[in-house]
């Protein structure tokens, strides 16, 4: 592991002098090189990053959408409560016997359905 990590710390250090004495040469050639290096760290970065992100994201619209009376949720500050109302923009939980919150859609972390049992504390 030591030897991968050392091999790449040299050719890390040594980059810099061989991308110095290649911009040297012509101005296509440089401009070539620029581009076959970029497109892959953009790739890269769309493909770990960017990507997944946007996959989270949309499900949890979806799941947002699809919160119906009775749903049992949890929100984004760790309450857990039963939706008694559903609105455009706000959902009514109840916490526990005439306990009622008003909660912003997308404040809501986790939809669990009516019949879904509680995950136990191990």
């Amino acid at each position: 592991m030591q030897k991968i990590l050392l091999s790449g710390l040299s050719a890390a250090a040594l980059l810099p002098a061989a991308m110095a004495q290649d911009a040297s040469g012509g101005g296509a050639g440089s401009l070539v090189g620029q581009l076959v290096f970029f497109i892959p760290l953009i790739l890269i970065f769309y493909f770990l990053l960017i990507r997944p992100a946007n996959q989270r994201q949309k499900k949890h619209r979806e799941m947002v959408d699809g919160i119906k009376k009775g749903d049992t949720v949890v929100t984004a500050g760790g309450l857990i409560g039963r939706v008694t109302k559903v609105a455009e923009t706000e959902v009514s939980i109840e916490l526990a016997d005439g306990v009622r919150v008003r909660s912003v859609r997308g404040m809501i972390a986790d939809v669990r359905d009516k019949g879904a049992p509680v995950a136990a504390n191990d």
